[in-house]
């Protein structure tokens, strides 16, 4: 018997989704082991580290999370032993864990750290001292004897100052080291330089546009990504001293190897001992290249195919994290001689009869094509009346320098099983598309980001698609923004979802952490010449054209976007009648990681989406 869409019987639960989306943080070769960072949502997403023979390496309470740059990366590391290096997150310090033993100390309290990596005996890292003034960001090297723990003066400072920094690399000698740095003006894939430097002696920067993960070859060769042009693209240059040069490019195409550094544990590619690369290409999905030394190419079969990270090489094995447009999120092992793939973790095939490939599609925008992923309504049993067109959700991404790559997704599966279609927009500013794409959000945030996810949702009700009267749109922080803004622009959509969302971009201006104080500057325009726009533009400006349902999710402790930010717009709900629903998470950030608070969530983006469009949804 036919049943209304939104309200099909589904085995997916908002529970089995929390218990089952574990982020994972990163993998290592480790001896004879595989070991992975991993989130555990029923602990309030403590990050464990486990190995592949079973074993949880960091016990709780002990977590391995970063917060440099409050986006946190290369939380991690560990050496051939089992020597577990980590990040702990209440106070940031480094600790080292011997198998047997209990973490002990390797920094005083103070400074956080992140970006670990462990090259020749010798443990890297960035450092960030908010406590200074101005605030003070570092390449360092810190001893593994635990000196510095009671001696900050042992933690040898190889390049600092009051911008930021990511990526350290030793070369394979030891004499000299590598970083990507930029200023607190602009956003690291604006404008980032390679930094060199001689352990102990001169520095110089090298004259790249918005480089990205600095590596050394066996034979001393300098690699790094950049975009000189419209896509990042790996370079090789030869270096004597720390004498800056032209890298040259290696096998440009039209894709990227490497997308915004948001986070610092990211690996877009590794060179393997025998002097071949393995790296990934972005245009849209992934895909992942073995680079031969006469530049020869081959695309290697794996099964993950959105945000790839290629962890870690021993002999011709890679460690690869990712998500798949036809497997979940995992970890696997590739042989990149015999393609040989082994999940690890996670990383299976996913029943396509509930969870069938994301389709890429392309509308036509007022500002040029605009790219997006369709998930129609899966069910292999239930079926709708004939006379019915299914509500839609537009998901709109964060960043705004973000990207989604049509991943299989448990969390999409609880909309679309139930009868509910997804479309996941990359709004012009996107990543993944070349940097003319991703420009166009240049001064124009809150402009184009939101005639794309208008044009998108149109491009559904006109294809006949979706009934133009049940699109919702949802989205996260930057995207919780964007779909704010969309309400205020008209009733393509009947209700929105923001988790987050920025409301007053002269209160994020005033509040918001370092890393994105000036992000605004190339968003929107420089305070004060640009303050008219942040006016016009914000969502709590116009809120009085927003005349559709409100659900609105916050975290209590976001030092990203404060509460304030959701509680003005709630207020400002509240004032005029409009229909809302306003919740605080306590003790939740910027992103939700406790299972308690995902299931809360989702649960209550279904009730409302139910109530808004009058289905009956099955939780």
């Amino acid at each position: 018997m036919p049943q209304p869409f939104g309200s099909w019987p589904s085995p997916f639960h908002a529970a089995d989704i929390a218990a089952s989306a574990p982020r994972i943080d990163g993998a290592r070769f480790v001896g004879d082991e595989i070991w992975w960072g991993e989130s555990v949502p029923s602990e309030g997403g403590r990050v464990t580290v486990r190995s592949s023979t079973g074993a949880e390496v960091l016990p709780a309470p002990w977590s391995a999370r970063s917060r440099v740059h409050e986006y946190g990366g290369g939380s991690w590391t560990a050496d051939a032993d089992g020597i577990l290096y980590f990040v702990e997150a209440r106070g940031q310090q480094v600790h080292r864990l011997v198998p047997g033993g209990a973490p002990q100390p390797l920094t005083a309290p103070g400074p956080a750290h992140g970006g670990l990596r462990l090259q020749h005996g010798r443990l890297l890292a960035v450092r960030e001292d908010l406590t200074a003034d101005p605030h003070q960001r570092a390449i360092v090297e810190i001893p593994t004897d635990g000196s510095a723990a009671d001696d900050p003066s042992a933690v040898r400072v190889h390049a600092q100052g009051p911008g930021f920094f990511a990526h350290p690399a030793l070369s394979p000698d030891g004499t000299r080291i590598a970083w990507v740095q930029w200023q607190g003006d602009r956003m690291p894939w604006e404008s980032a330089q390679v930094g060199i430097a001689r352990v102990g002696g001169e520095a110089a920067v090298m004259p790249t546009r918005a480089a990205l993960q600095p590596e050394w070859a066996d034979d001393g060769e300098l690699l790094y990504a950049d975009i000189p042009d419209d896509r990042w693209t790996l370079h090789r240059v030869e270096t004597t001293g720390v004498t800056p040069s032209t890298g040259i490019a290696i096998t440009p195409a039209d894709a990227d190897t490497g997308y915004g550094l948001w986070v610092l544990g990211n690996r877009w590619y590794q060179p393997v001992a025998d002097g071949r690369i393995v790296a990934v290409r972005t245009n849209g999905r992934d895909e992942v290249v073995v680079i031969d030394q006469d530049g020869r190419l081959r695309v290697l079969e794996v099964p993950g195919d959105g945000h790839v990270s290629i962890d870690d090489v021993q002999g011709s094995r890679v460690l690869l994290t990712g998500t798949g447009s036809t497997v979940s999120p995992g970890l696997w092992s590739v042989d990149i001689d015999s393609g040989a793939a082994a999940a690890i973790v996670g990383g299976h095939p996913v029943d396509a009869a509930w969870m069938p490939p994301a389709q890429p599609i392309i509308v036509d925008g007022a500002h040029g094509p605009v790219h997006a992923f369709a998930y129609a309504p899966a069910h292999p049993e239930a079926v709708a009346p004939d006379d019915e067109l299914p509500p839609y959700i537009v998901f709109v991404h964060g960043g705004p320098t973000a990207h989604v790559t049509g991943a299989a997704s448990a969390g999409i599966a609880y909309y679309t099983s139930r009868g509910i279609g997804v479309l996941d927009v990359n709004y012009g500013g996107s990543t993944g598309y070349g940097r003319a794409y991703r420009e166009r959000l240049d001064r124009n945030w809150g402009v184009v980001d939101v005639d794309d996810v208008l044009a998108a949702a149109r491009g559904l009700a006109e294809a006949g698609l979706a009934d133009p009267a049940r699109i919702a749109i949802r989205g996260s922080s930057a995207g919780g923004w964007t779909v704010l803004a969309a309400l205020v622009r008209g009733r393509v959509f009947g209700a929105g979802i923001s988790r987050y969302g920025v409301t007053d971009l002269r209160a994020l201006a005033a509040d918001t952490h370092d890393f994105e104080k000036e992000y605004l500057n190339g968003l929107v325009g420089p305070l004060p010449e640009a303050e008219a726009l942040y006016v016009e533009r914000s969502p709590l400006t116009n809120a009085d054209r927003i005349e559709v349902p409100v659900l609105l999710l916050q975290g209590a402790d976001d030092p990203v976007v404060p509460p304030s930010q959701s509680e003005a717009i709630r207020d400002a709900l509240a004032a005029r009648g409009i229909d809302h629903e306003f919740v605080v998470y306590p003790d939740e950030s910027h992103g939700f990681r406790s299972a308690e608070t995902i299931i809360d969530a989702l649960e209550r983006e279904l009730g409302f989406l139910g109530r808004v469009f009058g289905f009956r949804p099955e939780r």
